[in-house]
């Protein structure tokens, strides 16, 4: 048995180095891990530790079938170690006679609950390269682990999801049972099959030939943590779970992988049972209605929860960053940002700022003068983050623009919308062109920014590896409405209020249709007159035509009376020639 190899180098490790030390990273192009070549099961040698994280909340009767299964799977026992985690149960969760040889018992600490402080807890103990997380209602099939694990060992940045059947889970086996089956690799008949499934997820995995097809922002909603594994180091870089989440926490947790560059691959291989249906399927509303408000507010991905342009949400759309310069510059580009058709924008103007001391100095004499305008016009306005670096920016897209350059309403919508419908990793907009260089503003995915960064070698210029894994391209910036801020900068007089200049316009139009109206109310009486003079002269026409008519039988009966009389007169002188 050989270890897995990826395609155009040896096996990397989860720290990005290859098993000899200094492999290169295989090159995934957004989600298409095809460039990856899975060993058969049981074919291969795994080299990779791993930690299965188990949260349980009074679920000892499942946990023990959970155990069970754990205790014969085929990965190597000594490269597997589990840590059950009790978050909180009524009656504590016990360790059962039937489990791994490397499982471990912990409990939630305080300050905390739920299944998101609990999978924390875990992945805060765990020890392996590799964190597979695994509900404590699942029981997994003999290879379910190996499957999972097999991927892992090709590139340190992948997701690896399970295939889930459901079943009620109304009369249950026993743990030895379990195991038996497991080994007698009839671990398909141990339940009767449910038909419920996740239908939504599979329906996306097989629409996107197994996800290698799914664009960037949709391939991240599959991920269901129910049966999940992920690089310790990736897990533990994005900072873990979001433990302040009772739920949505795999679906946050996903939106943060995606930021950070990860590949989901969905293993049909790697196929567990679940017992019993998931609230999901159970309460779809009520749980719906209970996370909405929580995804809004963390994954900007799902539009359709952020219709109200008045809102702010604790992670933006879109993060600009503006070098502070000078202050009308600054200023003009901010403004015109801010007031996009993009209502979820964040504004970082880059800077300085601990530079500003309190100090005497002559305040229009001062060298800082600008970037203390800066800071005076922007500091309180919660869109507007002054900072010296663009550390902890999680929004799926970043717009790096030059002062003084001002986008249209609708451009950064439009730009957006672009790299979207593309799949692209960046679009390079070019402003202007002068002998010192090009003036460019850059629209860049996090994702695929992440991603490039991950697989990078030494010496190599990000933008190339950028164009390999997602797409680069170039585009002018007059055809998506950039300019130059006006001379004048802010305007001398005072904005026209939006209301008020969206009610002149409205005015305006309506003034030109008033006119347009009148003008056609003109020609349809023109037409009208002009109408009537033709049925008027065609009345006296028919008049006419009748009195000629009336003339012309007059004169036929005239004329045919005086050759009556013509004929009478020859025969009466026939008869009478003398008379």
């Amino acid at each position: 048995m050989t270890p897995p190899t990826a395609a155009g180098g040896h096996m990397p490790r989860p720290d990005g180095a290859g098993a000899s030390g200094g492999s290169p990273v295989p090159r995934i192009r957004r989600n298409d891990y095809g460039v990856l070549t899975p060993p058969l099961l049981g074919q291969w040698t795994p080299e990779l530790t791993v930690t299965v994280v188990i949260p349980a909340h009074d679920r000892q009767e499942t946990l023990d079938l959970t155990l069970a299964a754990l205790s014969a799977q085929s990965y190597p026992a000594e490269l597997m170690d589990v840590i059950v985690v009790d978050d909180g149960s009524a009656v504590p969760v016990r360790l059962p006679e039937l489990v791994p040889a490397r499982t471990r018992l912990i409990t939630s600490p305080p300050g905390g609950w739920g299944r998101a402080w609990a999978v924390q807890t875990g992945v805060d103990a765990a020890t392996g390269e590799i964190v597979f997380v695994l509900d404590a209602d699942m029981v997994p099939h003999r290879h379910h682990v190996e499957a999972q694990l097999r991927w892992h060992h090709l590139a340190p940045y992948l997701v690896v999801l399970g295939w889930i059947d459901f079943t009620a889970g109304d009369v249950l086996p026993t743990p030895g049972e379990v195991r038996q089956a497991l080994e007698d690799g009839h671990e398909d008949k141990l339940f009767p099959l449910s038909p419920h499934r996740h239908d939504w997820a599979e329906k996306i995995i097989l629409d996107h030939d197994g996800l290698r097809t799914a664009p960037n922002s949709l391939a991240t909603r599959i991920h269901v943590g129910a049966t999940a594994s992920y690089p310790a180091s990736l897990l533990r870089s994005i900072g873990g779970l979001d433990t302040s989440l009772v739920l949505a926490e795999d679906t946050e947790l996903g939106y943060r992988l995606t930021q950070a560059g990860a590949v989901y691959v969905p293993d049909p291989d790697s196929r567990a049972w679940h017992i019993g249906l998931p609230t999901a399927m159970r309460d779809f509303l009520s749980l719906k209605r209970y996370n909405d408000p929580y995804v809004a507010d963390r994954v900007p991905y799902r539009r359709y929860l952020r219709t109200d342009p008045g809102r702010q949400w604790l992670v933006p759309y879109v993060d600009a960053v503006v070098p502070a310069a000078g202050y009308e510059d600054v200023r003009a580009t901010v403004d015109a940002l801010l007031a996009g058709s993009v209502p979820d924008v964040a504004i970082t103007i880059t800077g300085p700022w601990s530079a500003l001391g309190d100090d005497r100095r002559s305040p229009l004499r001062d060298p800082d003068l600008d970037l203390r305008l800066i800071h005076a016009t922007f500091e309180h306005d919660p869109r507007v983050r002054l900072a010296s670096d663009l550390s902890g920016v999680v929004s799926p897209f970043r717009l790096l623009i030059p002062p003084g350059w001002v986008p249209a309403r609708d451009t950064l919508e439009r730009l957006v919308g672009h790299l979207e419908e593309h799949d692209g990793g960046a679009l390079c907009v070019a402003l202007d062109e002068t002998d010192q260089g090009v003036t460019v503003a850059r629209l860049e995915r996090t994702a695929a920014l992440a991603r490039a960064t991950l697989v990078a070698r030494p010496g190599e210029h990000l933008d190339t590896i950028l164009d390999e894994v997602f797409g680069l391209e170039w585009v002018d910036g007059d055809t998506w409405g950039f300019t130059r801020r006006p001379p004048i900068y802010p305007p001398r007089r005072r904005p026209v209020p939006e209301l008020d200049r969206v009610t002149a316009q409205y005015e305006k139009e309506l003034t030109r249709l008033r006119k347009r109206t009148a003008l056609m109310q003109a020609e349809l009486a023109q037409l009208r007159r002009e109408a009537g003079k033709g049925r008027r002269d065609a009345e006296r026409w028919r008049e006419k035509a009748e009195s000629w008519r009336r003339e012309a039988v007059r004169l036929s009966r005239a004329q045919d009376r005086t050759v009556l009389k013509r004929a009478v007169r020859r025969v009466r002188n026939l008869a009478f020639p003398d008379s």
